[in-house]
């Protein structure tokens, strides 16, 4: 199991040392009765004269008595293995002498202990209740998830021939939710399975720890199909926390202190601590407070969470890949606004994402025939037993997309009809020989999809087994393309701008050099290569393309295409780059009279409405910026909010 929350080491009495108050009789006592057990003292004096000292005679002497070091602690079982519905079980454990403080919160370990029972009420109409506990014998701690995971010599044989595949990057796409198809699932899958494979962590000779975890964001309009990613990567991944952002915290991600019945303040880990070595999967990520993004910033980057709380100062570890999906600010993405108004992300979280992945509900007449013909293929299908003949040319109509459950949350897929079929035989073919068989089978033929139980397997034999490293060759080809990127992105802002007044809404630094990194050698992970070759960089630059820099192009493409309208308005746009000092001087008179002192307003209602006044849109925010600089007005909430402050 996991430990969740351990208590403060306290000193338990084992040999106790008593003397009679009247005639100075010493003499001691053994505890056996267990550490949560109370020792009685005797009522009657052992020394040569008992009816002359009285009842109850005796006191402890606390300088002479031994004391050995007890700790209890909280053990839950691995998130991975609760079941969907149910609550994680724990149960309280007892460490004593040499195993206290030696796993902390967040610790995956195997204990050999022996169960007892002891009264947990104080009052004695409760003394029948009785509570159990595990009184610890050997504790032994698990690095990483694939510790307590062994592989048959069959399995191995298998994986390595699967490993030596030239498709095996295709084979293992296709495996990641194949009910969910789409030509712009391609690559978002692919991201997938380099998040599950993950990069290599590095130990540098100071001591600072590289992370090897990579981090994806899926942003973009609703229907597309993202939660359904999230599920079936919390499924496939070894270890993995599904959660949602609307109910999260930042203590419920990161870690919380909490007040014992005693008053005693203990840890307790969060999500990203229970997920170390694993995937976190956060859906619904825009919907957190912005102070809950920030808790995990540190998290992702470091991999550490740092505590300093009701006198608890300590770091914890969080090893663990982020795959957090997020919606637009306006619901869905609006062509007529800009990446950075539709991004309502801080640069400081966006930049520890390695891909983003920005999904558009395109509205395409042959592309929606082909999604309707799909659909009710798969409802026709759901009232045949074994698969309906009257669905089946409707289904090959629409470029065989595969089927998915109806009620699924997915544009182009879901967990289908097929994908639940399948399912089952994962849960029922899990054994060693199944998933031997299941990759064997695809490491010979090259046809089909690896199951879940296989698929999980294998991810953790190659993060077990193999830690590729950049060669020389890959370097200088990384290097080259990252100057040439950030290059592009310079020659960008200046050609629709002018100057360097304006940057992306999602910077390119050297955090996404470190991205190309983990991609490259997750990538010659999966053929078990020690090695990262020039082609494992080429598919990561290609990766970082599609995903985070046609994100960040987003908002040049709008600019320019706005320029180009034929709208008189837009001449009257790119005329205001420069605006007179009359215009500016108009502009701010204005804006001085509609706002009053102490009064806030929304941004773009106060621009909408000098616009339908016949002021320019530009120059007003333009003047905006101005009564910032001088303090005049103060921006609130993102700048979304202005407030006229003198």
């Amino acid at each position: 199991g996991i430990i969740i929350s351990p208590a403060r080491v306290r000193s338990r009495a084992h040999i106790i040392a008593i003397r009679c108050a009247r005639c100075s009789d010493t003499t001691t006592i053994q505890a056996l009765g267990g550490p949560f057990a109370s020792v009685p003292l005797p009522t009657r004096c052992q020394g040569p004269n008992p009816q002359e000292c009285g009842p109850v005679p005796y006191g402890v002497l606390s300088d002479e008595c031994t004391f050995i070091d007890q700790q209890t602690l909280k053990l839950q079982e691995s998130p991975e293995s609760v079941p969907t519905g149910e609550m994680p079980r724990s149960i309280l454990l007892a460490a004593e002498r040499g195993l206290v403080d030696t796993a902390p919160p967040g610790t995956r370990v195997n204990i050999l202990a022996v169960a007892n029972l002891f009264n947990a009420a104080s009052s004695s109409k409760a003394a029948s209740v009785r509570t159990l506990y595990l009184r610890v014998l050997g504790m032994t701690r698990e690095t990483t998830s694939a510790d307590n995971t062994s592989f048959t010599p069959q399995e191995e044989e298998a994986f390595r021939l699967l490993a030596r595949r030239p498709d095996i990057y295709n084979i293992l796409t296709r495996s990641i939710a194949p009910s969910i198809s789409g030509s712009y699932t391609i690559d978002i899958k692919k991201a997938l399975t380099c998040l599950l494979f993950s990069g290599s962590r590095k130990r540098l000779p100071d001591g600072m720890r590289l992370r090897g975890d990579i981090n994806v964001l899926l942003l973009g309009d609703p229907s597309t199909a993202k939660s359904q990613f999230l599920k079936f990567t919390t499924r496939v991944a070894p270890i993995a926390v599904y959660t949602s952002g609307k109910g999260s915290s930042a203590a419920g991600l990161t870690a919380s202190v909490i007040r014992d019945a005693k008053g005693e303040f203990y840890l307790e880990g969060g999500a990203m601590v229970l997920a170390d070595g694993g995937v976190v999967c956060i859906d619904e990520f825009d919907k957190m407070r912005p102070a809950d993004r920030v808790a995990i910033h540190e998290a992702m980057e470091q991999q550490t969470i740092s505590i300093a709380k009701a006198g608890i100062t300590t770091v914890l570890n969080s090893r663990c890949s982020v795959l957090a999906a997020a919606n637009p600010v306006f619901g869905r993405y609006d062509d007529l606004k800009s990446a950075s108004e539709n991004i309502d992300l801080m640069s400081t979280i966006l930049s520890r994402f390695d891909l983003i992945f920005l999904v558009r509900d395109i509205r395409d007449e042959q592309r929606d025939r082909s999604i309707c013909l799909h659909v009710m293929g798969v409802h026709i299908d759901n009232y045949k037993p074994g698969g309906a003949t009257a669905g089946s040319g409707l289904v090959a109509a629409s470029n065989a997309l595969q089927p998915f459950n109806s009620g699924d949350d997915a544009l182009l897929g879901g967990t289908g009809a097929a994908g639940s079929n399948s399912d089952s035989l994962t849960d029922t073919n899990s054994s060693a020989s199944a998933i031997a068989e299941n990759a064997m089978r695809i490491a010979t033929t090259g046809v089909g999809e690896l199951n879940v139980s296989t698929m999980k397997k294998y991810i953790q034999y190659c993060r077990a087994k193999c830690s590729p490293r950049l060669t020389e060759e890959a370097g200088d080809v990384l290097t080259s393309s990252y100057v040439k990127i950030r290059d592009d992105v310079r020659r960008r802002t200046l050609d629709s701008d002018g100057g360097e007044g304006s940057h992306s809404v999602i910077p390119i630094t050297v955090r996404q050099l470190e991205a190309l990194v983990r991609l490259s050698e997750s990538l010659a992970k999966m053929r078990l290569d020690s090695d990262v070759q020039t082609q494992d960089v080429a598919e990561a630059l290609r990766l970082f393309k599609v995903s985070t820099m046609a994100a960040n192009q987003a908002e040049r493409s709008t600019t320019s295409s706005s320029s180009n309208n034929s709208n008189p308005s837009s001449q009257s746009i790119m005329s205001a780059a420069i605006p007179s000092r009359d215009d500016m001087m108009r502009s701010e008179s204005f804006l001085r009279s509609r706002l009053v002192v102490g009064m806030v307003v929304n941004r773009q209602k106060i621009i909408e409405e000098a616009a339908g006044q016949g002021y320019n849109a530009m120059v007003i925010a333009r003047a905006l910026a101005v009564m910032v600089m001088r303090g005049e007005v103060q921006e609130r909430n993102q700048s979304r909010l202005i407030k006229r402050v003198q």
